[in-house]
C-alpha cells in the first residue's frame, strides 16, 4: 500500500514522537463522555483500594486508545505494560508477560481481538481470578500448574469490536466506543500540539488543518508537523492560513480530508464498473489492494461521509461524490 499522510495507521513518526501525548484526563481533548465515566471509575477504585475493572476500548484507528491506556495508568499511579494480541502466539508468551506483573500494574493489549482462541481461554482465568492455569510437558509427561498472579488492570483496544466473542468481551468491567472528533476538538488538539512543539499556529489555520484531518487526532497530528515542516522553510515559522492551505494542496490532502487515494478508489468505481454497485473482490483487484486494507483503512471515512455506500449488491459512489469530483453521470458512461 502507498504511504498515506492521511492514514489512520500508525507510523514510525507517530510511535517515536511521544512527546505529544497527554498524560492525564485533563489534558485530553474530546470523548467527554469516556473521559467522564473513566475518571468516575478510577477514583472509586482508588478509594476502594482495589484494582480498575478491566477496560475494553473501540472504536476506530487513531482516535486515543493508546493514550488512554497510558492516561489510566498514570491516574491509578500504576506502571503499564503493553503488547499486542498478534504478538501473543504461543501461552508460554503471555504468562512471560502476565508474571511480570506487580500489584496494580495495567497491562495494556492493543488489537486484541487477534488473540487466538486458545489464548483468549487462558486469560478467561487471569481476567477473572488472577490465576493462570497453564499446561507443560509433552503429551505422554504433561501436567497442568497453576500460578496465582497480582491483582492487576487489563485494558484491551481494537478497533474491530465485532470480531471479540461473547466469553471475552463479558469480561471486561467497564467497555468504552470511541468517536470520530469534532472540528472544533481537533482545532483545539492542533493548537496544544502547536504549544507543546513549539511552533505558533493562527486560529483559521489550525480550523483548517482540523477540516482536512478525517475527524482523527493522529491525521490531525501528522499533517501538522509536515505543514510546520513548509512553514519552516517557505515561510517564518509561524503556521498562518496561507502556509496550512498551500503546504495541505501540495500533499493533497482536499478541503474534506480526501487524498490522492481515496480519488483513485471513487474514480475506480466511477470509471470501471459505472458508479456501481462493484463487488469488493472485483474493486480490490482494479486498483491492486488488498480486501482488508479498503475496509479498514479506505473505506470508513468514504462511508462516514457519504461518499460511498454498501448495497447488498456491493459498493457504490453517492451523488456526493460525483459532486465532489466534478464528474457528471453522463461523461462516466462512456
Amino acid at each position: 500500500m502507498k504511504d498515506r499522510v492521511v492514514t489512520e495507521n500508525l507510523t514510525s513518526d507517530d510511535i517515536t514522537d511521544s512527546s505529544i501525548r497527554p498524560e492525564y484526563l485533563n489534558e485530553y481533548i474530546g470523548q467527554g463522555e469516556v473521559k467522564e465515566n473513566l475518571e468516575i471509575f478510577i477514583k472509586a477504585a482508588k478509594m476502594r483500594s482495589e484494582p480498575l475493572d478491566h477496560v475494553l476500548l473501540y472504536g476506530p484507528p487513531g482516535l486515543g486508545k493508546t493514550t488512554l491506556a497510558y492516561i489510566i495508568a498514570n491516574e491509578l499511579g500504576s506502571n503499564i505494560k503493553t503488547t499486542s494480541g498478534p504478538a501473543i502466539e504461543k501461552s508460554g508468551d503471555l504468562a512471560a508477560i502476565l508474571s511480570t506483573l506487580e500489584p496494580g500494574d495495567v497491562l495494556f493489549i492493543d488489537e486484541i481481538h487477534r488473540i487466538p482462541r486458545f489464548i483468549e481461554e487462558i486469560l478467561y482465568s487471569a481476567m477473572e481470578d488472577f490465576t493462570l492455569d497453564i499446561v507443560i510437558g509433552t503429551e505422554s509427561s504433561s501436567r497442568s500448574i497453576r500460578i496465582d498472579l497480582p491483582p492487576f488492570t487489563l485494558v484491551g483496544a481494537t478497533t474491530r469490536a465485532g470480531d471479540l466473542t461473547g466469553p471475552l468481551r463479558d469480561r471486561f468491567g467497564i467497555i468504552s466506543k470511541l468517536n470520530y472528533y469534532t472540528t472544533e476538538e481537533l482545532t483545539d488538539i492542533v493548537k496544544r500540539t502547536g504549544r507543546v512543539l513549539d511552533c505558533p499556529i493562527e486560529e483559521e489555520a489550525a480550523v483548517t488543518l482540523a477540516k482536512r484531518s478525517r475527524g482523527t487526532p493522529r491525521i490531525a497530528n501528522r499533517l501538522f508537523k509536515r505543514v510546520r515542516d513548509y512553514a519552516l522553510v517557505k515561510g517564518n515559522g509561524i503556521i498562518d492560513v496561507e502556509i496550512a492551505e498551500v503546504s495541505l494542496d501540495k500533499l493533497k490532502v482536499d478541503a474534506l480530508g480526501l487524498d490522492e487515494t481515496d480519488y483513485n478508489l471513487l474514480k475506480a468505481i466511477i470509471e470501471k464498473f459505472n458508479g456501481g454497485p462493484v463487488g469488493i473482490e472485483a474493486l480490490a483487484s482494479s486498483i491492486g489492494e488488498e480486501q482488508t486494507t479498503i475496509e479498514d483503512v479506505y473505506e470508513p471515512y468514504l462511508l462516514q461521509n457519504g461518499f460511498l455506500k454498501r448495497t447488498n449488491r456491493g459498493r457504490m459512489v453517492t451523488e456526493k461524490a460525483y459532486r465532489h469530483l466534478k464528474i457528471s453521470r453522463q461523461e462516466s458512461m462512456f
